[in-house]
């Protein structure tokens, strides 16, 4: 497993090796939560994650940042909750992966997939209400970064999803996180 080596190799340029055995228990408990499930495409999920992590580790974030990169997905997916994350990881990190777990929420319900409909100016303004309102939701601007990543990720694995939620996933990220990234200066 290269990405996992590359991941820690990065980690360890620039954190301290307590820093990276922290991160190192986060992927550990990351790959038991999400043990037996795959994506899409058939790989492992745990390969998400990590290489969100490692997005996050080349710009040289914080501990608490990669780790929750790592984590984001275990709320929604695994049924662990924000206070065990919090009572293994502490309050940092669960706070992020609570954040990023919010944001991805309010995304599903605020532009969900709806095939066979058109976009109209209606479509825009909700785009850029949604867009301010993740801004102001991530009370972090980590939050974001966490997000983006995932975006990012998702994106250069849309292969495997059927054309229709490639479209929508598509254009979503064109309405809603290439500006947010842009106003971040990515």
């Amino acid at each position: 497993m290269e990405y996992l080596n590359g991941l820690l190799d990065t980690i360890r340029t620039y954190l301290p090796a307590e820093r990276v055995e922290f991160i190192a228990g986060a992927l550990e408990f990351a790959s038991q939560a999400h043990a037996g499930q795959s994506r899409r495409s058939g790989h492992p999920y745990i390969d998400h994650p990590v290489k969100i992590a490692s997005y996050l580790a080349e710009l040289h974030l914080d501990t608490a940042t990669v780790a929750a990169g790592l984590l984001h997905d275990v709320v929604e997916d695994c049924g662990v909750t924000v206070e065990e994350l919090r009572a293994k990881f502490g309050d940092d990190v669960a706070h992020l992966v609570d954040g990023v777990t919010k944001l991805t929420r309010l995304d599903v319900l605020g532009h969900g997939d709806v095939e066979g409909t058109t976009r109209t100016d209606n479509d825009n303004v909700h785009a850029e209400s949604l867009r301010k309102m993740l801004v102001a939701m991530a009370e972090d601007i980590r939050v974001v970064l966490i997000k983006l990543a995932d975006r990012l990720h998702n994106m250069r694995t849309l292969r495997a999803m059927p054309s229709s939620r490639r479209i929508s996933i598509s254009q979503e990220t064109l309405d809603i996180y290439a500006p947010l990234a842009h106003r971040l200066g990515m």
